[in-house]
């Protein structure tokens, strides 16, 4: 099992507005429904106003890698150019 938490440094006061656009996009929705997806999900840090964290976790690194193949994912880059500042990537596998 592969687990990525994602952290998402928004760009000052935009976070909710990019919360909204990934949902309006299907972001999670169509993540949850790719092959070996065992779980997608957004969370708001308490403490940092800006930054919105995504967890998701995949059957295997090959699931995931499909993942970050789809044209989903190449829309998610787009609003990511958009909205943030920055991204931290911390990896777990199991």
């Amino acid at each position: 099992m592969l687990t990525w938490n994602v952290t998402y440094h928004c760009k000052k006061g935009q976070r909710e507005a990019f919360y909204k656009a990934l949902c309006e996009l299907g972001i999670r929705a169509n993540s949850q429904k790719e092959e070996g997806n065992l779980g997608y999900n957004y969370y708001f840090a308490a403490e940092i106003s800006d930054d919105l964290l995504l967890v998701e976790s995949w059957v295997s690194p090959e699931h995931q890698k499909a993942h970050c193949e789809t044209e989903i994912f190449a829309k998610l880059q787009a609003l990511k150019a958009q909205f943030c500042t920055g991204v931290e990537i911390d990896k777990f596998t199991c």
